[in-house]
């Protein structure tokens, strides 16, 4: 498939830190700095978002603190790739090998992310914390890492948590049915606290990895290990028998409370609304650690960087299982309008009839944020969303192609659902397979990918003479 091309430096290689990818995107005039002493509360988020998409942006001593935030790190598919070091057409693939294949971390007896201590804990004053949208409770830490241990097996886990700032050395911490809540709630079976370590402030690729949709008990530090083609430096945690990146900016050290809940919420999230007030679990942070020049990353909450951090690795996982049992998929894309969660877009080389509906089926099965299904062709370049419009009106009909599925499992965070029980939808917008070969030949004109345009134009001249030009003359 065709994409866009690769930002400038793709073939660096994977980028192992961050700073090293602020680095790239200075260089490449995709980081933009904000005047020093930006407000936390909205001003910060205004003009993050307003530049989402096209540039980061760093912000100098926000409300006078001493840690620069940044925010906009990867909110655009083809910097992912790049980051990767891959092509954006293979960046798919290069995901899901990592994790087939993780490459386990190598422990390091001194880290920078252990350069300052703070074992006294007001993380208001220590920490630059964001609030970003208009009905947020308060200020949030949105891109930490939460590293947790199986209090079983001991294997750990990372994930990104929504974190709200309730106390001096307190968070809320929303907790998906996940593995960081199953080891929560064995631990709190027992009566014990969960530790956890909040890591904020990593590459691209070790925050990519965290959301990779893996087999209980992998720890996602694996894989971005396999991401960056070598083991992950860690370090281990001082109040906590946990792993930490050795590189990260700052570290939170804490436990989550036995049989506490206390209200959290409203927050702005992926779907573009906001997730309802009500009890979740509770973080008391016990440590803090940092560099001693630390960076502070926020992640706008509904905003671009947001939806890429679970786009890749969930259309990653679904290209993976489609192709198990239908080799005939080609790709796979989680669309922006279905906020990189919900719609799915399928291309598909059908071979058989009726192929494309067990396509649907088998979406619906491989992750149940997935609401709506479009199978198309291989002529249909499934990132363009007009290709994709155009192959549901001219090649769907809705008697005979459409598929509901009804009282299924989806997301909760999907104001439409009842308590995240919904439908979901399926459209087949493939041709037949032995329909007539003139019916669905799309139209082209001879020349047009190769036509010299520059070359073919004239000089610039007033329309009105320039179509009273005498033919040029030929000598006889």
């Amino acid at each position: 498939m065709d994409r866009a091309a690769p930002a400038a430096g793709h073939n660096a290689g994977p980028v192992r830190d961050l700073r090293q990818w602020l680095d790239r995107l200075e260089e490449t005039g995709r980081l933009a700095v904000a005047r020093p002493g930006m407000a936390l509360r909205f001003e910060l988020a205004a003009l993050a978002k307003r530049l989402d998409g096209t540039q980061a942006t760093l912000f100098p001593r926000p409300d006078g603190h001493a840690i620069a935030v940044v925010s906009g790190l990867v909110s655009d598919r083809a910097w992912i790739a790049e980051a990767m070091g891959v092509d954006e057409d293979a960046m798919l693939r290069r995901f899901e090998a990592a994790t087939l294949a993780p490459v386990a971390p190598r422990t390091v007896a001194r880290a920078p992310c252990q350069e300052v201590v703070h074992r006294t804990v007001d993380l208001a004053r220590l920490l630059p914390i964001p609030t970003f949208n208009a009905e947020d409770s308060g200020p949030y830490i949105t891109a930490g890492l939460v590293i947790a241990r199986n209090p079983r097996t001991g294997a750990q886990n990372v994930s990104i948590n929504r974190l709200q700032l309730t106390g001096p050395d307190r968070l809320g911490v929303l907790l998906l049915p996940r593995d960081t809540y199953r080891f929560q709630a064995l631990a709190e079976e027992r009566g014990e606290a969960l530790e956890v370590a909040i890591v904020i402030g990593v590459d691209p690729l070790t925050l990519l990895a965290s959301q990779a949709i893996a087999p209980p008990d992998c720890d996602e530090l694996g894989i971005a290990g396999a991401l960056h083609g070598a083991p992950l430096e860690v370090v281990t945690c001082l109040t906590k028998d946990l792993r930490v990146p050795a590189t990260a900016e700052i570290v939170l050290e804490g436990r989550i409370l036995p049989g506490v809940r206390e209200p959290e919420g409203p927050f702005g999230e992926f779907p573009q609304y906001y997730a309802e007030r009500a009890p979740r679990h509770v973080i008391v942070v016990d440590c803090v650690t940092h560099r001693k020049d630390a960076l502070f990353h926020g992640i706008i909450g509904g905003g671009l960087e947001h939806l890429m951090l679970g786009a890749i690795p969930r259309e990653a996982t679904l290209y993976a299982h489609l192709r198990r049992s239908f080799p005939g998929v080609l790709d796979v894309h989680l669309p922006k309008g279905g906020v990189c969660r919900y719609h799915l877009v399928v291309q598909l080389a059908q071979r058989n009839e009726g192929e494309a509906k067990n396509v649907i089926l088998g979406a619906f099965a491989g992750h149940y944020d997935v609401k709506q299904v479009i199978v198309v062709d291989a002529d249909v370049d499934i990132h363009d969303p007009a290709q994709v419009e155009w192959a549901v009106a001219t090649r769907f009909q809705a008697d005979r192609d459409l598929v509901v599925v009804a009282g299924t499992q989806g997301s909760r965070l999907d104001p439409s659902t009842r308590n995240g029980v919904g439908a979901k939808m399926g459209l087949d917008a493939t041709k037949p397979v032995d329909a007539p070969a003139m019916r669905y030949q799309r139209i082209s004109v001879p020349g047009e990918a190769t036509v010299d345009v520059e070359g073919s134009l004239a000089p610039p001249s007033p329309w009105r003479a320039a179509a009273r030009a005498e033919a040029p003359k030929t000598r006889s």
